[in-house]
């Protein structure tokens, strides 16, 4: 530092344009006087490290004291020891910075690419790109990179995806051809490459092994890629201007790709377009993304009306096709996709896509109503019915907005409806699963010695109620009038809507659900082929039956059938059966070698089984109060450090593990004393009722294997070298 206190020097630092260079100074070195800091993915890490070393530095300190830090600093300071390679000829200063950067921590696509670019700037003859235009193209790939990377780190809690971004945009920029190839970094790679600079390489890539057009429409969308279907794609010459086209359009994009993930961010958009993005984003905006980012930048001239009847359009196809059809997921993804570029470059008006997915919607809407009561068949055959439909919550909560919309008050939060809380509950069963109060047993009681009949009115649409503020699964057996004194009166609409019944029954189900199917066909766009159709698909026709209601019970009159179980057994004897009872069912399921193979039956209300993977294992449980089952994987190494990395492997895959397994996972880190869990639960089930033992048993034989198969022998080679 000079004598005057002025000016501060660092032995390591960034060019003085790079956002990390500022952020370096003041935030992580401490510098003052900052000012307005730009925050990109690299600054994310520049803080983790930070912190990283913080900490260690610390628990360091607690163990060795004042000496062990000095020792430390005498070894970073005096005897760590650099290899210095002195590289002149600029090929090989970007051969040298892929290789030896690939040989630790693998340059992200991003990375690579932009390094790619750069160093293409360097080949070119000076009567092509001469010193001054040479300057100005880097200048131009910086600036570039600058903005995607503080786009896709703009919000700090959920940076985005720079792989996702990158291929989007390749999507985006590139001609999309129906034909399977390399990914789509080796296809940008092979684009920008040296060859196209020094030879004519356009044969070499149309041969690399590209296989025959496919016909049908549901491939899978990771094994499809753009191939180049015009001149200036893949030319003989990579001209200077296209290395600035393709980086321009990559800049411009980002903004736009961000504010498809966070629309409120947005100043451009209005309120009602905003609306709409959040509600692909709730329902799984599926392929669309880089179609709706193209439609929202304003460089494709659409108007604001044109952008909401695509918005509007886009979330009827994925209600429809996707949610209630089943279609596989990558259906028409490859028209989709070369629709967005000809979007993008002018060839296409988004009007026109509108009306594409409008067309293909109507055309598939009777089979999706067919898919769906199909669907919807298995589901109420294993008693789950609406309830286990996975898009309960997205629909529950359209409904919901269209009342909330009448009295310009929302009281439903998406996030308490979505939130996973141990224990806890966010969708209702008004008529409980499983009723004991005699409340229940007297409102139902024509039906309540049918088993049946009696699970599939609780699980009818009629019946489930999503509430403003998530409640503990125990309060779900309270009698109507008790669940209005709770909070329906003043909960969500939703809840204010059926708190002005004087009383639950099974005509209330019944008419509450047709309601609700109507208002599918009016907000959706579509028709159910009769009342009749209707009906077989809420499960509860026998409503109408004209069925005499029995004589109104007392609490001397309950039927054996509607009591709470006792069988004079003590717990620990009733455990056992259960197990007994249930452990070939789980040894079926998990194979000859699976995790219970050894395995026997227990007095307790868990039962464990072993992977032979030290820290990890899965369970199945019981429980009483509430009552409920449940399975997981439980996570204990034996040290806190490698635990809470085994948890944060897995949770990194959270997306992948959720999507292939159908019912609400609990991700519990806890505390550094207490084991992490991955949890699954099924609510309103005694195990002490052997006729329930059936679908308990299914539960945990389904669940236990799909949470081993999904989430633990795909990654047994990264778990186990977590605690070698």
């Amino acid at each position: 530092m000079p004598p005057e206190g002025l000016v501060t020097t660092y032995l390591f630092g960034y060019e003085n344009d790079n956002p990390s260079a500022e952020y370096l100074r003041h935030k992580i070195f401490g510098e003052k006087y900052g000012g307005t800091l730009k925050e990109t993915y690299y600054t994310k890490n520049l803080k983790n490290a930070k912190e990283f070393f913080s900490r260690e530095l610390k628990e360091y300190y607690e163990k060795k004291g004042m000496p062990g830090i000095i020792e430390m600093y005498i070894k970073l300071t005096l005897h760590l020891m650099f290899n210095i390679h002195e590289i002149e000829d600029d090929y090989d200063v970007f051969v040298a910075f892929e290789t030896m950067n690939n040989r630790g921590k693998r340059l992200t696509n991003l990375e690579l690419l932009k390094n790619r670019l750069i160093y293409l700037t360097t080949l070119y003859s000076k009567d092509v790109l001469d010193e001054r235009n040479e300057v100005a193209l880097r200048e131009k790939i910086n600036d570039a990179w600058k903005e995607v990377y503080y786009q896709l780190g703009r919000n700090e809690n959920e940076p985005l995806s720079d792989d996702e971004f990158l291929r989007a945009h390749w999507i985006i920029y590139f001609s999309y051809s129906r034909k399977k190839g390399d990914d789509y970094i080796k296809f940008l790679l092979r684009k920008f490459s040296h060859k196209f600079i020094f030879e004519n390489a356009v044969q070499d890539v149309e041969q690399e092994d590209v296989e025959d057009e496919i016909e049908d429409d549901e491939e899978d969308i990771d094994d499809m890629i753009p191939i180049p279907q015009e001149e200036d794609e893949m030319s003989e010459f990579l001209r200077p201007g296209e290395i600035a086209d393709y980086v321009n359009s990559l800049k411009e994009t980002a903004e736009y790709w961000y504010y498809t993930f966070f629309p409120e961010e947005s100043k451009e958009l209005s309120e009602e377009e905003k609306l709409w993005i959040d509600r692909l984003n709730r329902i799984g905006i599926n392929y669309f993304r880089p179609l709706i980012a193209v439609a929202i930048n304003p460089s494709v001239g659409a108007t604001e009306s044109e952008r909401l009847e695509l918005l509007a359009a886009v979330e009827r196809f994925i209600y429809i096709n996707f949610r209630m059809a089943m279609y596989q997921s990558s259906y028409k993804s490859s028209d989709y996709y070369r629709k967005t570029r000809e979007v993008y470059i002018g060839k296409l008006s988004l009007s026109d896509v509108t009306e594409d997915l409008n067309e293909t919607t109507d055309r598939n809407s009777e089979n999706a109503v067919e898919s769906f009561a199909n669907k919807m068949n298995s589901r109420f055959d294993s008693n789950d019915g609406f309830y286990s439909w996975r898009d309960l919550k997205y629909f529950l909560f359209e409904y919901e907005y269209s009342l909330a919309s009448k009295f310009k008050l929302h009281k439903l939060s998406w996030g308490v409806l979505t939130t996973v809380v141990k224990d806890k509950i966010s969708i209702e069963h008004i008529l409980p699963q499983t009723p004991t109060k005699l409340y229940w047993k007297n409102q139902f009681r024509q039906y309540y010695k049918n088993k049946k009949e009696m699970k599939w009115l609780a699980a009818s649409l009629g019946n489930l109620l999503p509430l403003s503020q998530s409640i503990n699964s125990s309060l779900q057996n309270d009698s109507f009038e008790d669940k209005k004194k709770r909070g329906y009166s003043n909960g969500s609409h939703s809840e204010i809507e059926v708190s002005k019944e004087t009383e639950w029954n099974a005509d209330k189900i019944y008419e509450r659900g047709m309601k609700l199917l109507h208002f599918m066909e009016e907000r959706w766009n579509f028709h159910f082929a009769s009342e009749n159709q209707m009906e077989n698909l809420l499960h509860i026709g026998f409503v109408k039956d004209g069925r005499p209601v029995p004589e109104e019970l007392t609490e001397e009159k309950t039927d054996k059938a509607f009591s709470d179980i006792d069988t004079g057994e003590t717990r620990h004897t009733q455990r056992k059966a259960y197990w007994t009872y249930a452990l070939p069912i789980l040894r079926e399921a998990h194979g000859g070698n699976g995790p219970y193979k050894n395995v026997n039956p227990s007095t307790n209300d868990y039962l464990d089984g072993f992977f032979r993977i030290r820290g990890i294992h899965v369970y199945c449980a019981i429980k009483v109060q509430p009552f409920s089952v449940r399975t997981g994987l439980w996570i204990d190494t034996g040290d806190r450090a490698s635990s809470k990395a085994m948890f944060d492997l897995l949770y990194s895959c959270k997306a992948e593990i959720e999507e292939n397994i159908d019912l609400p996972i609990e991700w519990n880190r806890k505390d550094d004393n207490r084991a992490c869990s991955i949890d699954i639960g099924l609510n309103d089930v005694d195990y002490r009722d052997k006729e329930q033992w059936a679908k308990i048993a299914d539960f945990h034989a389904k669940y236990s294997k799909a949470l081993a198969d999904v989430v633990v022998y795909p990654r047994v080679d990264a778990i186990k070298a977590i605690v070698r």
